[in-house]
């Protein structure tokens, strides 16, 4: 087994007065040779929105685009026609293929918003631009991992182009759950959105990021109340589409 721990305060940071993001890998003008992506995952910001702010109508082309509010409402609203309201509890997907433009607004006026911005590198370019999102409150389950990000179509969860899977756990203090990786040469990233735990020895806790690969799998301990993001994808950027 291989590892990375990427803690917290080591993070790329960035505040605009209505933007204040923290970067895990290279962003903007946040630019670390030694975090530049982990395999084919590419972007992993955490950002918080201030009220009524947001980002501007802008492009993106050829990477899949994945928003996962953790508190409050952002409105998007794209080049294909979609105006939508995501918050927490919902899971937002994005192909960009040939090019869309989007923008995305704090929908509230009295707080601010908080989600994940996450890019992955997709298996096939040029596709036709698509859209969905779901809420995970009909498949969410209580201290156990559950599937919300997968390649396929006919899966739980939205799907993107990447052999990729993504999956959430919400568990209370000494509660332990494995994970088994779906493809051999895959690694997963273990992204601690509250709380702490415990991977093989190491403790991690609140938006620590650790990178696991070259095993079958693993094993987290929650050392108390916690919620973790687990995203697996393929560890060779030989699985980017050309």
């Amino acid at each position: 087994m291989k590892t990375v721990l990427h803690k917290a305060n080591t993070r790329g940071h960035a505040n605009h007065g209505w933007l204040d993001s923290h970067h895990t890998f290279s962003f903007a003008s946040y630019q670390n040779p030694e975090r530049m992506h982990f395999g084919v995952l590419r972007v992993l910001n955490d950002d918080q929105v201030a009220a009524g702010q947001g980002f501007g109508t802008h492009p993106h082309d050829n990477m899949e685009i994945i928003s996962i509010p953790l508190e409050g409402d952002l409105e998007h609203k794209d080049s294909m026609g979609n105006v939508a309201t995501i918050k927490e509890g919902d899971v937002q997907v994005m192909s960009a293929g040939t090019g869309i433009y989007h923008s995305e607004y704090n929908k509230n006026e009295d707080k601010e918003v908080k989600f994940l911005q996450i890019w992955v590198f997709p298996n096939t370019r040029n596709v036709e631009p698509r859209y969905d999102q779901i809420s995970i409150r009909d498949i969410e389950k209580k201290n156990s991992f559950y599937q919300v990000l997968s390649p396929n179509a006919d899966d739980q969860g939205v799907w993107i182009h990447q052999d990729a899977w993504f999956h959430l756990g919400k568990f209370d203090t000494g509660v332990s759950d494995s994970y088994t990786l779906k493809l051999k040469d895959n690694g997963v990233y273990v992204f601690v959105l509250e709380g702490e735990v415990e991977i093989n020895g190491q403790k991690l806790g609140k938006r620590d990021g650790y990178g696991i690969w070259e095993t079958e799998s693993f094993e987290l301990k929650s050392l108390t109340d916690s919620r973790v993001l687990l995203m697996e994808v393929p560890m060779s950027l030989g699985k980017i589409g050309r």
